[in-house]
């Protein structure tokens, strides 16, 4: 998809193909930053003044926030790593910051920033004077990452099965829930982040934050797309993933390792 495509799907208009494979482009009302400029006005006394007052005979001037780039950077990032899932940011392509950053309603700066940070996770890599190309993974790179995963999470989830009594796996039963609807949707983008955030409270039994952060890391990276076009996983793929999370939960709850066993290793089988 070349980046005109991105532009016009950013603006509202999506692609039928995206349309029909359940994808959830990013619109660019979607992505600027709750916080304006222009909206933010000098304190003198106490008390909020419009940016064009005087006071003691001084014009006083808005103020731009400190916190302001920062959220920014952190909107972009999280907007740019939806369009990634959904296919919206096709792999192999070009992308340049100013370009987006248009669509986004936003300075060049804080796109090329998020990008810098999907660089360094791998996403992406930087094209002197260009922009950004978005890696081109195969089948070959996924299957490595869901062994990985599973590498790390299958002993960890084992082992809570164990330990963990049946009360605290209750309490980590809407998420399971809420990766169903999520997967209902057909979002992609939706679904990702969602599946995470089981996965995430789940490890977080253990006690380990490094171990959470770098299977979340590795989870992340197995969610973009691979070459050839948005991810190939359908709604009914998605429906099924998020399945196996609550009847995992069951058998959690029912404490039926031989179950939970099985379960757990199936679902990183073909993790995704």
């Amino acid at each position: 998809m070349r980046e005109p495509d991105v532009r016009r799907a950013y603006a509202g208009e999506t692609r039928p193909a995206a349309r029909e494979a359940g994808t959830c482009p990013v619109r660019a009302e979607e992505a600027r930053p709750a916080v304006r400029a222009e909206a933010v006005r000098p304190v003198v006394g106490g008390e909020a003044v419009r940016p064009d007052a005087r006071v003691d005979g001084a014009r006083v001037e808005a103020v731009r926030p400190v916190v302001q780039r920062s959220s920014v950077r952190g909107q972009i990032l999280d907007a740019l790593r939806t369009a990634l899932v959904a296919g919206e940011l096709a792999p192999g392509e070009v992308y340049s910051a100013p370009a987006l950053g248009e669509r986004f309603g936003v300075s060049a700066t804080p796109v090329r920033e998020a990008m810098q940070q999907l660089a360094l996770e791998g996403a992406v890599e930087v094209v002197p004077n260009r922009g950004f190309r978005v890696i081109e993974r195969g089948t070959r790179e996924l299957a490595e990452l869901a062994e990985i995963r599973g590498l790390i999470e299958v002993p960890v989830m084992l082992r809570l099965a164990r330990t963990v009594p049946a009360a605290r796996w209750a309490e980590l039963r809407p998420l399971a829930e809420a990766t169903v609807r999520a997967a209902s949707s057909g979002c992609r983008a939706t679904y990702a982040e969602s599946d995470r955030s089981f996965h995430r409270a789940v490890l977080a039994l253990a006690g380990n934050a490094q171990l959470v952060r770098i299977a979340d890391d590795l989870h992340r990276r197995a969610q973009w797309p691979l070459v050839g076009g948005p991810v190939s996983r359908g709604r009914a793929d998605l429906v099924a993933d998020a399945a196996e999370h609550t009847a995992l939960l069951d058998a959690l709850i029912a404490e039926d390792l031989t179950v939970v066993q099985v379960l757990v290793r199936e679902h990183f089988t073909g993790a995704t």
